[in-house]
């Protein structure tokens, strides 16, 4: 059990309580119960107290609060908000933001459709990222730069690519960091931030993310 996991989360701690199966803790959610009864995520398993935990899907976190699965896995008189679902989507697209921040000012993060292009092609990109908004032809521009890189050294699989969210949105999250295009490189702070969207893509499994297979490994 991860050290950072409480003991009191019982023997299943890692159980989907709606699934009922047990899955990758990277792809799970923990929830806790607050001091008002009402159920708050833990994305970041430090929250004290007895927790529970919802695979990382949006469709299940909505059942689990329609069924009262978290009172039940609790065992106590605990309630759910109804907008539970859409809570966990915003702490979810604030910590990937917060990695983004953290992965540039590492020099694992870069931005602009010339600084994406390079890395792309170069094979130092793991993760590619558009605004909701960016124009069509930018994204086809960096679309194809990726197909060369797979072509060229005979990859597997794409660099992956997501649309995240428009610009006006990213810039009151990111302030002066918004982008309309970027990328995650290789590192500690570069892999976190593909480790966050590839979360953020399931939980939403709206597709968002376009690639053959999953994330690139940065090579060693």
């Amino acid at each position: 059990m991860p050290a950072n996991v409480k003991k009191d989360d019982g023997e299943n701690g890692r159980m989907c309580i709606v699934t009922r199966a047990s899955g990758d803790p990277d792809m799970l959610i923990r929830f806790v119960a607050g001091p008002d009864g009402s159920i708050v995520p833990d994305l970041k398993r430090q929250l004290p107290g007895r927790g529970c935990w919802v695979k990382a899907e949006r469709a299940l976190v909505d059942k689990a609060v329609a069924k009262k699965a978290f009172a039940r896995a609790l065992k106590a008189d605990v309630k759910a908000s109804a907008e539970l679902g859409a809570e966990v989507d915003r702490l979810l697209v604030v910590q990937l933001a917060g990695m983004m921040n953290l992965a540039r000012k590492a020099g694992q993060f870069v931005t602009g459709s010339m600084n994406v292009d390079k890395a792309v092609r170069a094979g130092a990109a793991l993760f590619v990222f558009h605004a909701g908004d960016a124009a069509a032809d930018g994204i086809r521009k960096i679309d194809q730069a990726r197909r060369a890189y797979m072509f060229a050294a005979d990859e597997e699989a794409e660099i992956p690519s997501m649309r995240f969210l428009t610009a006006a949105e990213m810039e009151g999250l990111l302030g002066q960091n918004a982008f309309i295009h970027a990328a995650a490189l290789a590192g500690q702070a570069g892999e976190g931030v593909v480790k966050r969207a590839i979360m953020l893509e399931k939980y939403r499994g709206d597709g968002s993310v376009r690639a053959q297979g999953d994330a690139r490994q940065p090579k060693q």
